[in-house]
């Protein structure tokens, strides 16, 4: 997703080491130790034990170039230190789910095929979106709803979960899809670009892997461990994420924490230079190849050295 972009913001070089905090199957890490050769380093870190192994397959021409590690990047200010990478000149976060997840049913992200109602990146921890679904009390499911999936027909299917679920557990993706598009309108439909159990399913899934909790926890220590003129890039999938990363930014450009309308006071210095004013998303090239690409956007900025930030 997104490759050549990455490759063009992050700019990995000889004799760097890199960290793609969302390794998945290693396409992306890849094409940084090739880039950085011959004496890059990158270190890979994900949360699903069999996006490691499909990784490890993959990137194992690169010797002891490269080390993987199943973590969360939520844990970055441990694992880094942990693997030898304190310090690093660059950081790509891909954010969501991974068409391999998507892909498997048994995963339980996706609605076009029968599967447990799952969702969880990391199947060995945490509860999975059934326990949500089925217990949830319906007011707060509404509002988990609307919130993290920004659907606006999240009370009327609200109720028709917390109906169904009165009588029958939901236990499979195809059950509750089918619940969601009837209670949705428009004869099923929230959009007629989407299905309508689309922004369900995303919300269910946010919440299971407290996605945006994640990453808020991410971000800082991800420009602490940046070495000066390190860059972090980071492609997100949803408004939700986007906004986190560009308000993220843009108080670290900043700087400065004084109320507007004030001198400034305050002894706080930007460490960031956005690189990026407006989000980059895929080409035709790519839109054409990979449909789901159309909702990626990309992000990145430069850490700046203390001794010659204003």
């Amino acid at each position: 997703m997104l490759l050549a972009e990455v490759l063009t913001w992050l700019q990995p070089q000889p004799g760097k080491r890199y960290v793609d905090a969302t390794v998945g199957a290693g396409g992306h890490a890849r094409a940084i130790l090739e880039a950085s050769a011959p004496d890059g380093r990158l270190l890979g870190l994900d949360v699903d034990a069999d996006a490691l192994s499909l990784a490890a397959n993959h990137l194992r021409i690169f010797g002891d170039r490269v080390r993987l590690e199943k973590g969360s990047f939520r844990e970055l200010r441990s694992l880094l230190p942990a693997s030898g990478f304190g310090s690093v000149d660059g950081m790509l976060f891909d954010l969501g789910v991974s068409s391999m997840q998507l892909d498997r049913p048994g995963r339980g992200f996706s609605f076009a095929a029968e599967g447990p109602l799952d969702m969880r990146l990391d199947p060995d921890a945490g509860q999975p979106a059934s326990v949500l679904v089925n217990t949830l009390p319906e007011r707060e499911l509404a509002d988990l709803l609307f919130t993290l999936g920004e659907e606006p027909a999240a009370r009327r299917i609200a109720r028709a979960i917390a109906r169904r679920r009165a009588s029958r557990p939901f236990g499979t993706t195809t059950d509750l899809a089918r619940v969601v598009g009837g209670a949705a309108g428009r004869g099923g439909r929230t959009s007629w670009r989407i299905h309508p159990a689309t922004r369900t399913f995303q919300a269910l899934r946010i919440a299971v892997n407290d996605e945006l909790g994640a990453l808020e926890c991410a971000l800082p220590a991800a420009v602490d461990a940046l070495a000066p003129g390190g860059r972090l890039v980071v492609i997100a999938f949803h408004s939700l994420e986007d906004r986190i990363v560009k308000r993220f930014f843009q108080a670290q450009a900043r700087g400065c924490v004084c109320p507007t309308q004030t001198p400034c006071r305050c002894p706080a210095q930007a460490r960031l230079r956005i690189l990026t004013r407006r989000p980059v998303i895929a080409g035709a090239t790519e839109l054409g190849a990979n449909p789901r690409s159309r909702s990626a956007k990309l992000r990145a900025a430069e850490k700046l050295d203390p001794a010659g930030a204003s």
